[in-house]
């Protein structure tokens, strides 16, 4: 499966998508582009505010989605074990008598099951970012507050997941992702940088560039990537394909059933679940209104990106308003 993109938006926008692009534009203003892959085929594309096919942005938390699909690809490759590997094996050089850390797996990691020191939705990643080491701080902190099973959204873990990456393969969240899901699905490679400060503008403001990294080089787990909002179709479009793009297998079948599980939680591993009207979606979401929605059933994949405003309106209701609808007829 690829995607033909060689069809002028002029020639693809009827009637009805144009009033598409009106409600984007006087409801969702912050959205900068749209790209809605059906059955295999591109059935709306369409930028604002200056955006264009080739323009990267970063995607924010959509970025563990893609580390979600990188720990999926490590496994099938051999270089981890399971999801049932404890967090601890990775770093034998970190000492703790603490239960509770060495009970944590790659699997509470995942589906954000592991405890941490902070309430719900306030995890203060201000202080990981002034670190000299992050995944020191991290493993100071997991397993503190709580208890394992318990739903908790943390960045720091996913950080630590990219650690645990990098430990099992010797490259790079960003290296590996080039080698063995970007460019097989048709992302460009995307450059390493060296960054010379770690700043609010350097982690998640107007210098985002590429994939940022750590002080020690490690690329962020929880955001931090930039991708184009074909990009982002083209790794939805893998999921919805059940991990097969143009007849080559990139992922497999059994890490993505896995991935989007239902679960009491509605939280896969690192992809946000939904049952609305008894149809069934996951979603990658990053701050702002940057959501790959995958839609199964129906085929198809609905990317949007945009850029940062504080209390974005939720995709969701516009993608069941204006676009299940129509798919639905």
């Amino acid at each position: 499966m690829g995607i033909n993109w060689n069809i002028p938006v002029s020639e693809r926008l009827n009637s009805d998508e144009r009033q598409l692009a009106s409600i984007i534009k006087e409801e969702y203003s912050n959205i900068t582009g749209i790209v809605i892959v059906s059955n295999g085929k591109l059935a709306y594309e369409n930028y604002f505010h200056q955006n264009h096919p080739e323009q990267a942005q970063h995607v924010a938390s959509v970025t563990k989605s893609i580390l979600s699909a990188l720990i999926g690809i490590a496994i099938d490759k051999g270089y981890i074990r399971s999801v049932e590997q404890n967090v601890l094996d990775f770093f034998p050089e970190y000492r703790t008598d603490d239960d509770v850390k060495h009970q944590i797996n790659i699997r509470h990691l995942l589906t954000m099951t592991v405890p941490h020191p902070y309430k719900d939705w306030h995890e203060p990643l201000d202080i990981l970012c002034q670190q000299d080491d992050w995944v020191k701080y991290i493993l100071n902190n997991i397993g503190e507050g709580g208890t394992i099973g318990s739903f908790k959204y943390s960045s720091a873990g996913a950080h630590l997941l990219s650690a645990i990456l990098t430990r099992s393969t010797g490259k790079s969240a960003l290296a590996f992702a080039n080698e063995y899901l970007f460019q097989p699905i048709g992302i460009k490679q995307i450059p390493n940088y060296s960054m010379t400060s770690f700043g609010f503008e350097d982690l998640f403001g107007k210098n985002v560039k590429g994939w940022v990294h750590d002080p020690s080089g490690l690329s962020t787990g929880g955001w931090g990537l930039t991708m184009t909002t074909r990009d982002m179709a083209r790794l939805g479009s893998l999921y919805v394909n059940e991990g097969l793009w143009n007849n080559q297998r990139i992922l497999s079948k059994a890490w993505i059933q896995e991935s989007v599980a239902a679960n009491p939680h509605d939280y896969g591993y690192l992809w946000w679940l939904r049952e609305d009207d008894g149809l069934f979606t996951y979603a990658a979401i990053g701050d702002g209104g940057n959501v790959i929605c995958c839609i199964p059933t129906l085929n198809t994949v609905v990317a949007i990106s945009s850029f940062f405003m504080a209390n974005a309106p939720d995709r969701w209701p516009f993608i069941k308003n204006h676009i299940i609808s129509a798919l639905k007829g």
